[in-house]
């Protein structure tokens, strides 16, 4: 069984699809420890209540959601996550990430993983992608122990800027992670 994290950030919109791909890990032998962002903890949003939320990623998952930053520390060593999997990947955790900035309990997961030389999959969801927050990609697609779930525009025509990644590819993306790889193409 490969132990892996699964730091949610607040792209609500893509929260059905994320519970697919969750199903997808545990199905293929992926024992998944959940991380929360502060928003994804607390705001109730026209796609679900956060409590309700957090008691579906607990049933599919066996385990309580880590939602603070000081439970969140320790993930690089004493939970022994070989890999941690940011899904949805927001463009300001995105930014926070290519910036070393530790201010919420999905950032603090990301820094312990890598900080123990350990795989980070981004799962991009984010409307300024191809805007402000380029330049962000194109720092984590140099870093090193950072990979990325496969990405391309979802609405090009009338969110010229906007990302997201193939939700169905994460699990794929995971394993290949696991072994140094990135899974190509990073753009379809």
């Amino acid at each position: 069984m490969r132990k892996i994290g699964l730091a949610v950030t607040g792209s609500f919109c893509t929260f059905k699809n994320l519970i697919a791909a969750i199903d997808d890990l545990t199905e293929h032998d992926f024992d998944i420890t959940p991380v929360f962002s502060f928003n994804v903890s607390s705001l109730d949003t026209r796609f679900f209540k956060a409590t309700d939320f957090c008691d579906i990623i607990r049933q599919k998952t066996g385990k309580e959601p880590i939602k603070t930053i000081v439970d969140a520390e320790p993930i690089g060593t004493a939970k022994g996550l070989e890999l941690m999997l940011v899904a949805p990947c927001t463009g300001n955790t995105l930014s926070k990430i290519a910036h070393g900035i530790t201010d919420t309990p999905v950032t603090m997961a990301v820094k312990a993983q890598l900080r123990n030389n350990r795989p980070v999959v981004l799962s991009i969801s984010s409307n300024d992608a191809l805007g402000a927050n380029a330049k962000n990609i194109g720092i984590l697609l140099n870093t090193r122990n950072v990979y990325f779930v496969p990405f391309a525009q979802d609405a090009p025509t009338k969110k010229s800027n906007s990302l997201i990644a193939d939700t169905t590819l994460i699990r794929a993306t995971c394993e290949l992670a696991l072994e140094g790889k990135q899974l190509q193409p990073v753009l379809f």
